[in-house]
């Protein structure tokens, strides 16, 4: 390890510390502007599937128990160890102090005592993501990130191609959002479909038909079909709408879509949280029939 760019923290107003203590997710996101800014991977696993996805490190925080561990251990043959993630960002300073300390820093207790910043991207185009897509996930106004983090888990997991966000839906680079996403979120192609909240969903749901998607709204309604339909699996594009996570998909989303599909309930329950009810969804609309 190279012992030069391992910084122990003895004060916890060090500038270069800002960016983990002080910044806001929205601070952190237009850090860099006009460039995209920073987001904050949490945890070792998280960080190795980013750098995996070609994401650039920029800073670390790491606890002195996880440093030291891995010089004592040294295991090459472990892909996901410290070790090997920390050769594969050889020039970025890594911040070390015990973990207490660490949690100080951040104002939280840090997943497997690692923090990454790393840069942004410029998001892709629906175009560039949806081009040979077959299987679509879109969300319309999630906004809790553990939500969002749990529907991109079960989306990468359960047979979805990509995942199309409406304007206003939770960023899916937010800290928490990748942590309990496992990192998946950089596993599944994705972006935002531009414009304003305004703009959709009346040009979303537009565009999705002219890309050839069958578009699915999942919703409680008395003209839905079973999600267990045959004729959905013979769909070879389909688009799976999910909404918010008090209301559900818009009225004027559920009137554009070619189908709305309903997931039985039992015991008088009447809906499952979003990310429950993605995960049903996803395993049973990514099977196809064709």
């Amino acid at each position: 390890m190279q012992r030069g760019r391992i910084i122990k923290v003895k004060d916890l107003e060090l500038p270069e510390l800002r960016i983990f203590s002080n910044a806001s997710e929205n601070e952190l996101l237009r850090i860099n502007e006009p460039q995209p800014g920073l987001f904050m991977a949490e945890g070792l696993k998280v960080v190795r599937r980013a750098l995996d996805a070609g994401y650039e490190p920029v800073a670390m925080l790491a606890g002195e128990k996880e440093l030291q561990g891995a010089e004592d251990e040294g295991k090459a043959e472990d892909p996901d160890g410290m070790m090997q993630v920390l050769s594969r960002m050889p020039d970025i300073p890594v911040y070390t102090a015990p973990r207490p300390v660490l949690d100080e820093i951040t104002g939280f207790s840090l997943t497997g005592g690692v923090l990454c910043a790393m840069k942004r991207r410029t998001l892709p185009s629906p175009s560039e993501v949806c081009g040979s897509v077959k299987r679509l996930a879109v969300l319309e106004g999630v906004m809790n990130p553990v939500n969002t983090g749990s529907i991109f888990r079960a989306a990468a997991a359960l047979n979805m191609d990509a995942v199309l966000l409406s304007p206003g839906c939770c960023d899916p680079l937010y800290r928490r959002a990748i942590r309990v996403s496992m990192g998946t979120v950089f596993q599944i192609p994705w972006t935002v479909f531009p414009g304003k909240a305004a703009q959709w969903p009346e040009r979303g749901m537009s565009w999705l038909k002219e890309q050839g998607f069958w578009t699915v709204a999942m919703a409680l309604r008395k003209d839905t079909i079973q999600i267990s339909d045959p004729a959905l699996k013979a769909r070879e594009k389909m688009a799976v709408l999910m909404g918010s996570e008090g209301y559900g998909l818009s009225e004027t989303t559920i009137d554009a879509a070619d189908d709305t599909v309903c997931i039985p309930m039992s015991h008088g329950v009447d809906s499952l949280n979003v990310a429950g009810a993605s995960a049903l969804a996803f395993w049973e609309l990514g099977q196809r029939g064709f």
